[in-house]
C-alpha cells in the first residue's frame, strides 16, 4: 500500500489535485477546468489516487465526485512520525 501511496503523490498535477479536494469534494470536470490537461489525462490522474486509496469516488447522476480518505494519508504520517522519531 505504502508503495503505491508514495508513487501517486510523486506527481504535482496529483498533489494539486489532493490540496482542491482538501477543501470539499469535486467533479471530475471541476477538477479539470483548474489544469491545462485533457479530461482524459485528470481522469488518469484520479485513477492513480483512487487505486492508491487517497480519494474516493461516487456518481451522483451523470457526474463522478472525488473526496480524500484519510485513512491512507493518516497511515502514511503516522509511519512517517515513527521514522522521524527514530532521529531525535
Amino acid at each position: 500500500m505504502m508503495q503505491k501511496t508514495l508513487s501517486a503523490l510523486c506527481d504535482p498535477t496529483r498533489r494539486e489535485i489532493l490540496k482542491m479536494l482538501k477543501k470539499s469534494s469535486r467533479s471530475a470536470g471541476e477538477i479539470a477546468q483548474r489544469f491545462d490537461l485533457s479530461l482524459p489525462a485528470i481522469s488518469r490522474h484520479l485513477r492513480v489516487l483512487e487505486e492508491a486509496e487517497i480519494v474516493i469516488s461516487h456518481r451522483e447522476g451523470k457526474y463522478i465526485y472525488y473526496e480524500l480518505t484519510l485513512d491512507t494519508l493518516g497511515f502514511l504520517a503516522d509511519w512517517l512520525n515513527d521514522f522521524l522519531k527514530e532521529y531525535e
